[in-house]
């Protein structure tokens, strides 16, 4: 597998990929909103492949990891890679928890909840809206046109 540059978007790549996203999106991945559950797109996707992030397109869980979770987000136990994703403590909503961000652009993806199946135990709840979805063998997003694009992997 290779190895992905996690470097940030320079201010011109995030204005042009912002300009991209649905109200939907923008609400969810720039201002840490949330999706109401059961009704992401996402939830009950069976097909292999890789979840990426909807702004920049980094690859951050593959279908393998998937399982439901019955919350209405759909709900992954580990990462595609840990260093591509950020844990941030969360204390909004009178509540302490881990927000899931994307590590290269920071846009928000959902929370990491203790409460997974093994090996890790951790259930990353996520909107389906800050996700994209590429099938296995077709290759992954590269919107930053940072080359080496990799195929879809479950």
């Amino acid at each position: 597998m290779r190895r992905f540059d996690l470097t940030p978007p320079s201010a011109e790549q995030r204005t042009a990929l912002e300009a991209g996203l649905s109200a939907d999106e923008r609400r969810v991945l720039l201002q840490h909103g949330t999706e109401a559950p059961f009704c992401g797109v996402f939830l009950d996707n069976k097909r292999e492949g890789t979840y990426c992030c909807r702004l920049c397109g980094l690859p951050l869980f593959r279908s393998s990891a998937k399982f439901d979770s019955g919350t209405g987000w759909p709900s992954f136990f580990a990462p595609y890679e840990e260093a591509h994703i950020g844990r941030v403590r969360d204390t909004s909503h009178g509540m302490i928890r881990v927000e899931e961000v994307c590590a290269r652009c920071g846009s928000h993806l959902g929370h990491i909840f203790p409460d997974g199946p093994p090996p890790t135990h951790e259930r990353h709840c996520l909107n389906s809206v800050s996700l994209s979805f590429v099938d296995a063998a077709t290759p992954l997003p590269d919107p930053l046109q940072r080359g080496g694009v990799e195929a879809g992997t479950a």
